[in-house]
């Protein structure tokens, strides 16, 4: 192994959180979790001898994980559009299994963020993140206010969502 896949290697063991979170924010099924973490891999390698040292890694990370995930998103959005699903059919679920996430709500607003457009979704992973509006302005090529003003926008909408969610599960 030469010096540059082992500090590849190295940068993907210490952001390998980033492109998880990432890759599950854009795919809801596994086998197109996996194949997005792989595309987001095979991006940074790509561009590995790009790297701006001038910018923090893991801003790059994003950026190159976001900008994949987008594209990614696309395509398999128009892929699916163009198939018939057979996961209904295949999939058996075992009624005595417990649900994998205890927390119905916090699931909800995970789905809640799912729907949103892949730019939002992506500003708002950021945000979730805890970077600054003008980090990712500059991470997705807008402005601040731009930023701040898509973020309060998600924010009332994923709030409305969860009223008229709570008021049809839970008579609230």
């Amino acid at each position: 192994m030469d010096k540059k896949e082992e500090k590849f290697l190295s940068i993907i063991d210490r952001h390998k959180g980033i492109i998880y979170k990432v890759a599950n924010a854009y795919c809801k099924e596994d086998i197109d979790r996996e194949d997005l973490i792989q595309e987001i891999i095979i991006q940074l390698w790509s561009s590995l001898e790009s790297y701006n040292a001038q910018y923090k890694l893991s801003t790059w990370i994003y950026r190159i994980a976001l900008n994949t995930s987008i594209s990614f998103y696309r395509k398999n959005k128009r892929r699916k559009e163009n198939t018939i699903s057979l996961s209904p059919v295949l999939e058996i679920k075992d009624p005595a299994e417990p649900d994998r996430f205890e927390n119905r709500d916090f699931q909800q607003l995970k789905n809640f963020i799912q729907e949103l457009k892949e730019i939002d979704k992506a500003i708002f992973l950021l945000y979730l993140d805890g970077f600054k509006y003008k980090e990712i302005a500059t991470m997705m090529a807008v402005s601040a206010t731009n930023v701040a003003t898509k973020i309060s926008r998600i924010k009332n909408a994923l709030k409305e969502k969860f009223k008229k969610y709570k008021k049809s599960n839970y008579g609230i």
